[in-house]
């Protein structure tokens, strides 16, 4: 025998859906920063060089150096709106991946909204992290994840030519998201997203925004990004090293518990010239102590060009 139909309960006789009054933090990030991100487009002889961007102020918008494939030719900058923009290179530098571009077209300040830069510095690992930009050209796609490490560095995340700092996300990142912003959940851009390493899921890096604004400013007054360098590749003064001295008869004796060994001088370099030796152990920069490689190259990179240090 069939069964009876099901009486329905009060509840369900009124299933209508309500309205939702509430938004996630995530939402209302997107919103106040989607109008700044941008798409852009070069042509070149085999294809078209894609990423993404974010507009700064006065019709600029901030990429990655990589995203442009010929410094010397015409963009396209397309807005959240489909309005298609021309653009030009103002600066670029290929060694942070840092590049400028100018709207040329003719435009209102309303097409152009500046998003909103937070301190990369007052991140922690753990912080939520929203990257945003049109992955193989699907247009305002955003990916949540948070903050993996603050402050990896180009070597150790395989970028070795490149002179810049990055912060590691395992918020998605993917061709074409190159140069669009990297979050919080305030909808302050505090980064910009840069790379993956290839080989493995979850790891994307973005350049932090403290130390991307003092070089845009300079881009855009139209002067080169100085790097500072002692022409010296360092290794960390720790037990494993140490370990590894002791089973070498040539190499000599490490006393120093911490600092930076020298493992190599540039000929010619800054610190060949001032009489800087292979296996020597830096323990300060201008007075700063020195725990480790890793702390010596953030130092130094931090250091004004042509000025004497003491080491």
């Amino acid at each position: 025998p069939s069964l009876p139909p099901p009486t329905p309960s009060p509840s369900n006789a009124a299933s209508s859906p309500l309205p939702s009054t509430s938004t996630s933090f995530i939402a209302s990030a997107v919103r106040s920063v989607s109008p700044s991100v941008v798409s852009i487009t070069q042509p070149t002889p085999m294809s078209t060089s894609s990423g993404s961007g974010v507009i700064i102020r006065d019709g600029h918008v901030l990429t990655n150096a990589h995203v442009v494939s010929d410094r010397e030719k015409p963009l396209t900058v397309t807005l959240k709106s489909g309005k298609k923009l021309e653009a030009k290179v103002v600066g670029l530098d290929g060694l942070s991946d840092i590049a400028v571009l100018c709207v040329t077209s003719p435009h209102s300040a309303a097409d152009l909204p500046p998003a909103k830069f937070g301190a990369s510095s007052s991140l922690s690992c753990g912080d939520w992290a929203i990257a945003i930009g049109n992955p193989v050209g699907l247009s305002e796609t955003c990916t949540l994840g948070i903050i993996s490490s603050t402050d990896r560095t180009s070597s150790e995340i395989g970028a070795g030519s490149k002179r810049a700092p990055f912060i590691q996300t395992d918020a998605a990142i993917n061709p074409g998201n190159s140069g669009g912003p990297l979050v919080n959940e305030r909808g302050e851009v505090v980064g910009i997203n840069t790379c993956i390493r290839a080989e493995m899921e979850g790891i994307g890096f973005a350049i932090p925004s403290d130390f991307l604004l003092p070089r845009v400013e300079r881009l855009i007054r139209g002067e080169d990004v100085r790097h500072p360098f002692l022409g010296v590749q360092m290794r960390t003064v720790d037990d494993e090293m140490k370990r590894e001295w002791s089973k070498d008869p040539n190499l000599p004796e490490c006393l120093e518990d911490e600092g930076a060994v020298v493992v190599n001088v540039l000929p010619d370099g800054p610190a060949a010239k001032a009489g800087l030796k292979r296996w020597d152990v830096l323990k300060t920069i201008n007075d700063q102590p020195i725990k480790s490689a890793k702390q010596a190259s953030a130092v130094v990179e931090g250091l004004e060009v042509g000025r004497d240090i003491e080491v």
